[in-house]
């Protein structure tokens, strides 16, 4: 099951949050997933990985779809990184049905609004429709805080959560 904790305005966007916590059948590696909506021209969603902190965009029109599309936008990202086949299909079955909960963890939050801060940076530079495939690859060298004492930043502990499967 895909869990994901959204932000107030992006909860607004998906017809709100789940009347009721949900537990998934079979948990995904990558854990749950942290997302907020940026109002860019064209709009998309940042889902930020719990685990890992690694970022993958999504096109946020139509709203209504968003969560049905993430897990091809993850494959995709997760290609990019070099993720072996085997990994990304154990990955993508356990992302069935989404449910869309607040926001539980006020550093997760924090990761997600400095990614917003420093993609804001790359929009500018790149045009208005930038590749998000590539620019969640950018922001997954970008070394965070939280990954400090682990790896550094999503692309190794990414790496390194692959290597221990």
């Amino acid at each position: 099951m895909l869990i994901v904790h959204a932000t107030r305005k992006l909860a607004q966007r998906l017809g709100g949050f789940a009347s009721a916590p949900t537990t998934p059948s079979a948990a995904p590696a990558l854990g749950a997933w942290y997302a907020t909506a940026i109002f860019w021209k064209p709009q998309a969603v940042l889902f930020v990985s719990e685990s890992t902190l690694l970022p993958v965009f999504v096109p946020l029109a139509p709203a209504s779809t968003v969560l049905r599309r993430f897990p091809a936008e993850l494959e995709a990202v997760l290609r990019r990184h070099g993720v072996p086949d085997a990994f990304i299909d154990a990955e993508l079955s356990t992302l069935g049905d989404a449910s869309c909960l607040p926001t539980a963890n006020r550093s997760m939050v924090g990761v997600l609004n400095e990614y917003v801060r420093l993609a804001g940076y790359a929009h500018d530079d790149l045009g208005s429709t930038p590749d998000l495939v590539w620019l969640s690859d950018w922001l997954a060298q970008t070394p965070m805080g939280p990954l400090d004492k682990r790896h550094g930043s999503a692309d190794r502990e990414l790496a390194a959560l692959i290597a221990s499967a």
